[in-house]
């Protein structure tokens, strides 16, 4: 049991996060729906927050940029192989640029444990214009 709390504490065996959205394709002032799927690993572990930052990608000089984020406080435990879910809404905000062959938009998730390394997951999403 030892040896399993210690290799979760390295990231080998530990919770991790994915985000599942009802669709890929979104349009400024939109709201995204879905939910977190959260999958227990070897050992419990308590989750003290989840952030999922909205990231532009330029990538012809491969900057990122953060365009907003969420951050959801928890003390929620997670027992070994649970899976749960948890609500997520994300309005994306108005005057936001469309996307683009240069750029690309995706949600980066980050799951953070009370002791422990992070989860981290990347879902891309597409941005057309703003229906009038």
């Amino acid at each position: 049991m030892l040896l399993r709390k210690t290799m979760s504490l390295l990231g080998i065996g530990s919770a991790s996060i994915d985000l599942v959205l009802e669709k890929e394709t979104y349009s400024p002032g939109e709201q995204v729906s879905g939910h977190f799927l959260l999958k227990g690993g070897t050992v419990d572990q308590t989750i003290s927050r989840i952030h999922c930052d909205l990231i532009v990608v330029d990538t012809e000089t491969e900057q990122e940029t953060i365009v907003d984020t969420v951050t959801i406080l928890t003390s929620r435990k997670i027992q070994p192989n649970q899976e749960d879910q948890l609500s997520f809404t994300f309005t994306i905000p108005d005057g936001t640029d469309q996307s683009r062959k240069d750029q690309y938009y995706y949600f980066k998730s980050k799951l953070v444990f009370h002791e422990g390394t992070e989860s981290k997951d990347h879902d891309i999403i597409y941005l057309k214009p703003k229906s009038k």
